[in-house]
Parts: C-alpha cells; sequence; structure tokens
C-alpha cells in the first residue's frame, strides 16, 4: 500500500521610416519592493513591503537606448498589436516576485552580442541568426488564449499574490465529490523549520480519470476522438472516442478489481506506446491504484529494482514490440525482472501480458502457468462500466523513478488534485489549446511527458491526442511529417534531440510534406540550442508556428518556465518566462537570490499544485537532494541565466556545468557553440579531470553527412566556441562521434560519455536502454582519432 503520508507608468516607443534617424527610447529601471510571501490559505496574503533608496530626484531611473530598424522591422513592429500592447502596459506597481517578468512591459532590447534588434512576426520572415526576438502575428495574438504581455501579467501577479484564490477558480472547474477545506494549499519549503511537506486541496475528494473521462463523454463529447493511434510500420493505425476510451479502461479496471488491486497498491506498467498504456494507467486511477509505468526499454535489472521498490500486485506488459526494424521481447525482459525480484523476496503473482500480434505471435512467446494471463483473453470479458473510486486531493496518483544508472532510483511520487489542476492548466495555455487541435506529443509515457502531456494534461482538456508506436525516423526521417499530415496535427510537441536529429538529415525530408496543419512546436527535455530552433522554427513551422520552449523536471510535474504564445515575443533558446505560480529565482553558491542579468543556480520559492510530495520511501533524501543545499528554496538542479530583458535561459544540469580555471561553464552553451558551426549537426560536452585546469572540455562532435573527419574541421570547431564564449570556454579534446549514445526517447547518455572520455571503459554500467548500443563501441573505437 503506498501513501503520501511520511514523518518526516506608461512608455512611448518611437518607430521611424527608413530613412529617418535612429530611434530612441526610453526604458524604466525599476526599483521593486522586497516582499516575504507564503501560500497558506485562501485569504489574500499579506506582504512585508521595503522600497530600495533610488539615487535620482525621480521616482524612476532610465536608460537611454538605442537601435537602428530597417524598414521590414519598421513594419513589423508597427503591425504587431503585442508591442503596442507592451509598451502600454502599466508600470504604476511593481513587486518583487515580478521584477523580472515586469520588463516585458517595454520593447524587449535584446541580449548578449546582437548588434541590433531585428524583430521578426510569425509567417512574414525568417527568424535568423542575428533576428533576436520573434513576435506573434496579430492574426495569431487575437484569437489566443493569453493574446497580450498584460494579460499574462494580470494573471501572473494574481497567481502569485493569491495563489490559493488563483487556483481554487480553476480547480472549480474540474469534478469534486466535495470541495476542499478552508485551507487551499500550506507548505514548508524550508528544512530549517522542520520536515518539508506540500499540500494542495488536502480534503477535497475527486477522480482524475472521471475527470479526464466521465466529465467529457457527459459533457457531449463522447463521439470525440481521444486518440489515434500509428503503429510502428505505415498502415497500422486505429482510434478510439472518449466513449470507447471510457469503456476499455473500465474493463482493465474491473479486471485489476477482481484479482484484489485495491485502493493505494502498485501497479507496474510496462508497455510500449500502444494505446493499451495510457488506458492502464486511466484504469488504475479510476480505482485508486497507484501505477509507476517504467520505460519499456529498461532492462531486467533495471526493472526488477523498481518492482522490488514498489512491490506492486501485478505487472501489465506486452510479449514483444517493434521498433524500426528490431524486435524487442519485452515479456523476457519482464520474466527476467520477476525471477530477480523473487529471489529478493518480492513476489507478484499476476503478469498481464498484452499479445502485440504485430511483432509476435502468442504462440512463440514464453509463458508461466498460473502467473502470466493474456489481456485479449480476460480483459473484454469485464463489465465496460466500473464504480469510481474517490480519492483524496493528497492521495498518490502516481510513482515515476528517475534512472538508476547511480545507486538506487528515486521514486518520485505525484498526488493527485494539485496535480490535475497543474497539468491540465499548463497543457492548455502553453500550447494555446483550441478544441479542435490535434496534438501530438512524441515522448513515451514511461517518462513524466508522457504522464503529464501525452495522457492527463490533453484528456483533461478533451483533447484528441496522437499516439505513435514506433522510432520517428522510421522508415526514413520524414515519418514524423508523414503522420502530421495524415492526422492533421495542429500541435508539435518534441524533443531537442530529434529535432537535431532530423536537422542534419537535412529539409528535403521535411519540405516533401505539407505540414500546413501545425500552427504550435513545442520542445522539451533539455534546452534547446538557437539554431536548432531556428531550423525548427524555419523550416518545420514554416516560420508561423511559435514554439513553447518548456522548461519543468519529472518533479515538478508540469512546466515551470515556458513561452505562452501570442502573449510575448520569444527569443531562440530561451524558455521565457515562467508559468502562472511559479516563482523562479537564481541564487550564489552561498544561496543569495541575484537580481537582474545574471547566471547562477535556479530554485523556486513557494510550492504550486503539480509539486511532488515525495520521494516514495525515502523523505530524508528528498529533503536532502531538493531542499538542503539551499533552505527555502526547491533545488531544481539546473543552472540557469537571466538576461537583462528578464528571460530565463537554461545552461544544463549544475552537474553538466564544468569549472574550468574557475571559469563556470555550462555544456549546453558549448554545445550551441559547436552546433552553430554548418558542418556541425550535433555536440554533447562533457567535464574531464585535468591536471592544470582542474576541468577540461571534452566535446563529442557529430558532423553533417558527407563531411569527412579532418584536422582542420577540429581546429575550427574550437575556434568558433572561442569567438562566441571565450577562450576559456575552447573544447580541450574533439572527439569524432558517428553517432550519440541515446536513449529510446532521445535523450543524451551522458554518464556514458563521461567514462568514455576519462577512459573508464570498464565502469560504462547498463546500456541496454541506448536506442542503439552500437554507438559506445564505435565511440570507444574513435577515442584516438
Amino acid at each position: 500500500m503506498i501513501s503520501s503520508s511520511f514523518t518526516a507608468g506608461g512608455v512611448g516607443v518611437g518607430l521611424r521610416t527608413h530613412d529617418s534617424p535612429p530611434v530612441t527610447y526610453i526604458k524604466p529601471l525599476l526599483t521593486p519592493p522586497i516582499l516575504d510571501h507564503r501560500c497558506n490559505n485562501n485569504k489574500k496574503s499579506k506582504f512585508r513591503s521595503t522600497r530600495r533608496a533610488v539615487k535620482a530626484p525621480q521616482t524612476q531611473a532610465f536608460l537611454l537606448v538605442s537601435h537602428s530598424f530597417s524598414q521590414s522591422e519598421h513594419t513589423a513592429a508597427a503591425s504587431s498589436s503585442s508591442v503596442l500592447g507592451m509598451a502600454n502596459c502599466s508600470l504604476k506597481t511593481t513587486t518583487n516576485h515580478l521584477r523580472h517578468v515586469e520588463s516585458m512591459a517595454v520593447l524587449p532590447s535584446g541580449a548578449g552580442k546582437i548588434p541590433r534588434l531585428n524583430a521578426v512576426i510569425l509567417g512574414e520572415a525568417l527568424a535568423s541568426e542575428e533576428d533576436d526576438l520573434v513576435f506573434p502575428s496579430d492574426d495569431f495574438a487575437r484569437q489566443a488564449l493569453l493574446p497580450s504581455a498584460q494579460k499574462y501579467l494580470e494573471m501572473y501577479k494574481r497567481s502569485v499574490e493569491d495563489p490559493a484564490g488563483f487556483w481554487s477558480d480553476i480547480a472549480s472547474q474540474f469534478l469534486w465529490k466535495s470541495k476542499w477545506g478552508d485551507t487551499v494549499c500550506s507548505e514548508n519549503f524550508d528544512i530549517r523549520n522542520g520536515n518539508v511537506y506540500v499540500q494542495w486541496f488536502k480534503g477535497g475528494i475527486t477522480n482524475i480519470c472521471y475527470n479526464c473521462l466521465d466529465r467529457n463523454v457527459d459533457s457531449g463529447n463522447g463521439d470525440k476522438i481521444a486518440f489515434h493511434w500509428e503503429g510502428n510500420e505505415r498502415g497500422f493505425h486505429d482510434s478510439l472516442t472518449y466513449t470507447q476510451l471510457l469503456s476499455q479502461v473500465c474493463q482493465v479496471a474491473n479486471y485489476l478489481r477482481d484479482i484484489g488491486v485495491k485502493k493505494g497498491d502498485a501497479v507496474v506498467i510496462y508497455l510500449p506506446m500502444l494505446m493499451e498504456l495510457p488506458i492502464a494507467m486511466l484504469a488504475c486511477a479510476r480505482i485508486g491504484a497507484v501505477h509507476s509505468v517504467v520505460f519499456a526499454g529498461f532492462s531486467a535489472d533495471s526493472l526488477a529494482q523498481r518492482i522490488m521498490d514498489c512491490k506492486p500486485k501485478v505487472v501489465l506488459t506486452c510479449n514483444a514490440v517493434k521498433r524500426g526494424s528490431k524486435v524487442i521481447h519485452l515479456k523476457d525482459i519482464v520474466d527476467a525482472a520477476l525471477s530477480e525480484s523473487a529471489k529478493n523476496g518480492i513476489s507478484v503473482d499476476a503478469c498481464l501480458t498484452y499479445e502485440n500480434r504485430s511483432a509476435m505471435m502468442r504462440e512463440t512467446t514464453k509463458w508461466q502457468d498460473g502467473r502470466d494471463i493474456w489481456w485479449q483473453d480476460v480483459v473484454p470479458t469485464y463489465s465496460t462500466i466500473c464504480e469510481v473510486e474517490w480519492v483524496d486531493a493528497e492521495d498518490p496518483l502516481f510513482l515515476l523513478y528517475t534512472s538508476g544508472s547511480t545507486g538506487k532510483p528515486k521514486g518520485v511520487l505525484h498526488t493527485t488534485g494539485g496535480y490535475m489542476v497543474y497539468t491540465a492548466t499548463t497543457f492548455k495555455y502553453a500550447f494555446d489549446y483550441k478544441p479542435s487541435d490535434i496534438y501530438w506529443c512524441t515522448a513515451d509515457c514511461g517518462w513524466i511527458t508522457g504522464h503529464s502531456y501525452v495522457t492527463y494534461g490533453p484528456l483533461l482538456n478533451g483533447a484528441t491526442v496522437v499516439i505513435y508506436e514506433g522510432a520517428p525516423n522510421y522508415p526514413d526521417p520524414g515519418r514524423c511529417w508523414d503522420i502530421v499530415d495524415k492526422f492533421k496535427v495542429t500541435i508539435f510537441y518534441t524533443a531537442p534531440t530529434l529535432v537535431r536529429s532530423l536537422m542534419r538529415d537535412g529539409d528535403a525530408y521535411v519540405t516533401r510534406y505539407s505540414r500546413k496543419s501545425l500552427r504550435v512546436l513545442g520542445s522539451v527535455g533539455e534546452p534547446i540550442n538557437p539554431s536548432a530552433w531556428r531550423w525548427f522554427f524555419n523550416v518545420v513551422g514554416d516560420s508561423r508556428c511559435p514554439i513553447s520552449d518548456t522548461w519543468w523536471q519529472t518533479e515538478t510535474g508540469g512546466f515551470m518556465i515556458a513561452p505562452l504564445p501570442g502573449a510575448w515575443p520569444q527569443k531562440p533558446g530561451s524558455a521565457t518566462f515562467p508559468f502562472f505560480g511559479v516563482q523562479p529565482v537564481i541564487v550564489d553558491e552561498k544561496g543569495v537570490e541575484i537580481e537582474g542579468e545574471c547566471s547562477g543556480y535556479l530554485c523556486v520559492k513557494s510550492s504550486w499544485p503539480g509539486t511532488f510530495r515525495t520521494l516514495y520511501g525515502d523523505h530524508e533524501r528528498y529533503e536532502t537532494t531538493y531542499f538542503k543545499p539551499f533552505p527555502g528554496y526547491y533545488f531544481s538542479g539546473d543552472g540557469c541565466s537571466r538576461d537583462k530583458d528578464g528571460y530565463y535561459w537554461l545552461t544544463g544540469r549544475v552537474d553538466d556545468v564544468i569549472n574550468v580555471s574557475g571559469h563556470r561553464i555550462g555544456t549546453a552553451e558549448v554545445e550551441s557553440a559547436l552546433v552553430s558551426h554548418p558542418q556541425c549537426a550535433e555536440a554533447a560536452v562533457v567535464g574531464v579531470e585535468h591536471e592544470v585546469k582542474g576541468q577540461g572540455i571534452y566535446a563529442f562532435v557529430t558532423l553533417v553527412d558527407g563531411i569527412p573527419y579532418s584536422e582542420e574541421l577540429r581546429r575550427n570547431l574550437i575556434t568558433t566556441v572561442r569567438n562566441q564564449i571565450g577562450p576559456f570556454a575552447a573544447p580541450d579534446r574533439i572527439h569524432w562521434a558517428p553517432g550519440l549514445p541515446k536513449t529510446r526517447s532521445g535523450k543524451i547518455m551522458r554518464r556514458i560519455l563521461r567514462k568514455i572520455a576519462s577512459r573508464q571503459l570498464d565502469e560504462l554500467g547498463d546500456t541496454s536502454t541506448l536506442a542503439d548500443p552500437g554507438v559506445v563501441d564505435q565511440l570507444i573505437a574513435l577515442a584516438d582519432c
């Protein structure tokens, strides 16, 4: 039984014609109050406000900024209502948590070594290396859920000043058997004040499966398509309406109940991207069971670790799956994992197995009588009606284990009510969701993205979701765009790694397809380098689709920093601004908040509804990992920069920060510089020991197809980094890489790269989750080239 309890003044903007002198506009330097805010009930928060002294007679100091606009830039700025909207935002009040966000109230002035402001309006021009800002078009902004920065600021301000009221209003749009009490949220983020805890909507009784399915059917959307499924092989496809999906979920839920699964029991799901995967998740949620989805690519040892930790009543799997041309025998992996866990005293009595006929017939599947059951033999015999188990908002919904590459995997536990409200809201606004949209996220449900933005977030909004079983480049790199055209996908959400991979394969695989249905693109998983962002924008989106470049984590449950399409201009590679209720701060090594333009450690103060509640069975590790490094804050583990316009730029994990002769260098920054070279398709950077500098920079570089390795190119790549970042960031070593070790979801396994770079080849560890394990041998062979 799994429990969530544990011991523990307006500004004018000048414009000019083509032959007029350069524009000078006035940018206010705001002097914000310092606030002390904590969310604990649904009453308006009390604030302690102290205004810093300003050494000027005026109430605002001003900075003169001059830019030269071309004719196209003049037209762009003049025709963009979003620009004018920002220019006319009221600047009368500024609060601490808005001190950076409110910089949007004036036309952003750019950041970095960009000599001039070069504005682009979606659909009218390409984003080039010099383009600093990409504005939404008038038409897009007019139809957007958030049409202006001013509207965002109004909502954001309320979300942090009155979080209880803000989130209560949104939560009330869902079905609750009974409402929560007077206390909407309570928390302790400061480990110095006792056990860390977070609670939202405690006492409220609901069910997330009911809100995903029954609520949509009852509202008249039963005949709307919930899932379009595309098989690994072309020609294999299926779909389910909301009514059909509800019926199948109920059948699985009734089976689980019949074999003794109760509220709070764990269920391990080890399935590929068949529709049966989200069906199984929803079935667990319907009866109050706690699902733990394990990516169907983890090894038997990794699966056994998770089984032994959460002690499930049943494991759900399938006999095999085809990824590309390769058949993966999942049932064999499950058999080995169950055998290993049994040796360690954890026995599982039931293994429900789906016969995936496109990969393997049942006759050739290894079988253990008395434990193994064919899905198709039993599930269809159950009733299509299943009574809902109503649960408390703080009852557990799922466990999701982070990578077990080092030590014991961490079981991140999310509860029901806050997660439901947060994922639904982030999905709606970050993708500007409309009921007519067809949405496709390429992530696997074995990761948090598949939980929040394949299953729960979209279905809570009544969306139509595309699910794809196979590899994104099978049988050729045009498969994604073939699927987009087939289902008329309007929102496409994927990982930067896939973007770079498809970018490497060339534009022709993209442009041979229409893609005219697309209107919003999205990026998830790691910082997207500006050149990949521009390719995604220019080629895939035909320069007309905003990119929702989202920063969030397994632990956060949903988006934390992300562009809201239509609300403000984007900067290629920046996650831009925080979502409602999120208060990001950048701190130095001592935990002191840094103001203005800066770089440091990204933390969050105060909870949000999607906050994870603990690490299963190890609350001490939860506190030590996330709250002890900087008491009073949630520590993300990520590095971050904030530019002078308040835009946030993620620089990668702190453990992906290399300290070279006292310079802290983000690996993402070096990778971005390398990829900016026209002959570099992809790069991954790690740190290695250096006897002089402490750490050296070791870069694995994949070249564009057809480009030969050469010492001259190696020198050019190093020079590119020196020119873009500085001599201190120049790679000490360029290691040619025909490919990089990636999981099947596209994540680069940097742990393996570190071992290769340091020549610790006997410590490579588990490589079973790699899409192509042979890449490791290729890299080792090229180590001395």
